[in-house]
């Protein structure tokens, strides 16, 4: 494993994160217990340290399930949260961004986690004016000082991605930026990333396998059941879409022998100013197979 400043935290981070949207139950698969903490346990084995996950993903479920699995050995972890949205059922979210609301969302995270810190609290696809609530940073700021948040970052959406909320990070305190980021999705480099640079922003790229096409697993055949988060928000014109991309990208950019995935991972981590990336697995063979990409790094 390699590791990486997590920009002006300090932190070091494994190039190699785990994402757990998926353990919210919005992706076609409810996980049990020993499940998670088999992948969390080949994680760490394989030097992975850093665990994103969200209040929201089934209502503090992927938290709980962390929980759990990383008792007794917190401090070998860097634990990411986020606040901003109130899970009200699958694929249905409720913006959550008044002060009060946001302290309520952090002392549940906090219980849901089994922990009384978080290594990173971000601020969660909200728009401009949500970023901008009265009051909203100066209480996230009090948490930072009284321990129970260590740093603070904002997580920007894909449909709403602001360059306003990257440039701000100095007045409101973030240190880091979450970001839509892979061959597929690469809106980011025109102004975002290079921001982040310019202001020594740490980079978690999110999505990095653009929600699996770019695994190499799909095919024009592939079908999503109707439970599975890609078939609720994209249309079937879409997914054909980011197949064929992906297939031609196969094609002609990745090398002979060089699993898809791992190639997309280490593609996102060659950008200079990308951290780490926080892929989703559903398995422990998956998050072997996710580690091994930093064998394909400098």
């Amino acid at each position: 494993m390699q590791y990486r400043r997590l920009g002006k935290t300090g932190l070091r981070v494994s190039v190699i994160g785990v994402g757990t949207w998926q353990l919210g139950g919005e992706w076609g698969k409810t996980f049990e217990q020993a499940e998670v903490d088999a992948i969390l346990a080949k994680a760490a084995d394989l030097g992975i340290n850093l665990i994103d996950t969200a209040e929201c993903y089934g209502d503090h479920l992927s938290e709980r399930l962390i929980g759990k699995a990383v008792k007794g050995r917190r401090e070998q972890w860097i634990i990411a949260t986020k606040f901003g949205h109130r899970f009200t059922g699958p694929f249905q979210r409720e913006d959550v961004y008044e002060p009060a609301q946001v302290r309520e969302q952090l002392e549940r995270s906090l219980e849901a986690l089994q922990t009384d810190y978080v290594d990173l609290y971000q601020f969660h696809s909200g728009t401009d004016p949500m970023f901008d609530t009265p009051g909203l940073w100066e209480t996230l700021r009090s948490f930072v000082d009284a321990g129970t948040v260590r740093h603070l970052g904002i997580s920007i959406s894909s449909k709403r991605a602001s360059v306003y909320q990257v440039k701000t990070t100095p007045q409101v305190g973030a240190e880091t930026i979450q970001v839509v980021y892979n061959r597929l999705q690469r809106d980011a480099e025109k102004e975002i990333l290079p921001s982040c640079l310019q202001n020594d922003l740490g980079v978690l790229a999110r999505v990095p396998l653009a929600s699996g096409f770019l695994s190499g697993r799909y095919t024009k055949d592939t079908r999503f059941p109707q439970t599975d988060m890609r078939a609720v928000w994209q249309s079937e014109q879409e997914r054909q879409r980011l197949i064929e991309e992906a297939e031609q990208i196969k094609r002609t950019e990745v090398p002979a022998g060089v699993p898809m995935a791992q190639w997309a991972l280490a593609w996102c981590l060659r950008h200079p100013a990308v951290a780490c990336v926080i892929p989703g697995c559903k398995n422990v063979e998956q998050v072997a197979s996710n580690a091994k990409a930093a064998d394909l790094l400098p």
